[in-house]
């Protein structure tokens, strides 16, 4: 069980402190008043981008860049928000379309994984639950669902790199341009460093279920 209760209570700490980082966050006015879509703008245009469109997309943390028709979305309260929070997040998602320019080489492994991993995560939850039913019968449906698993893994992992350079190029854009003010550099540098932290738990958790069911299939193996 501890393969499952660990990754649990770490990504509910994580959760939460990244949560409360937003809520405190959000309430601290960017001295420049800039909003988050301006300052996405400005980091685009900055960095010599003029193909990606800015948007404001429904629902609370839905920031995301979207490789395949260029666009930079950034939800209602980062849109519109004048906050340390905003600015963060609205750069870091530019430091992600900053990095499709650059062809930053984890961005394209990712992306070049997606296909992929899309087939690998519709199919691998039945198969790895057919695999531990008939583990005695069929083993090989199991290392089946390993195998897809392992993907899915390997692409958490691979997001890593991809979003922690996300983020340092975000803070290095907003501290050289004098974005943010000398109080409110931690303060950006703290809201990336608990958002990312979710990713690395959600690898965590991801290689802590990898192994799990390779633990099964080994012991099946030794039971023969």
């Amino acid at each position: 069980m501890l393969y499952f209760i660990v990754p649990l209570l770490l990504s509910f700490l994580v959760s939460w402190r990244f949560k409360s980082k937003i809520k405190e966050y959000s309430q601290v006015g960017l001295a420049n008043r800039l909003t988050g879509a301006e300052i996405a703008e400005k980091m685009l245009r900055e960095n010599g981008i003029y193909d990606v469109r800015v948007l404001s997309t429904d629902g609370q943390l839905t920031d995301h860049y979207n490789p395949t028709d260029k666009t930079v979305n950034l939800s209602h309260d980062v849109y519109y928000g004048r906050s340390v929070m905003a600015a963060a997040v609205a750069a870091h998602e530019c430091g992600h379309a900053v990095q499709h320019a650059n062809s930053y080489a984890w961005l394209n492994f990712r992306s070049s994984m997606v296909p992929v991993v899309s087939f690998a995560s519709n199919w691998v939850q039945w198969i790895l639950l057919g695999g531990v039913l008939l583990v005695n019968k069929f083993p090989m449906l199991l290392l089946g669902g390993i195998v897809l698993f392992a993907l899915t893994t390997l692409f958490s992992l691979v997001t890593l790199p991809v979003e922690f350079d996300a983020s340092k190029r975000a803070l290095n854009w907003l501290n050289e341009r004098g974005m943010v003010r000398d109080n409110e550099g931690p303060m950006t540098r703290d809201a990336l460093k608990w958002a990312a932290m979710t990713y690395v738990v959600a690898a965590i958790a991801s290689v802590a279920t990898l192994l799990y069911y390779l633990q099964i299939f080994m012991g099946s193996r030794r039971e023969e």
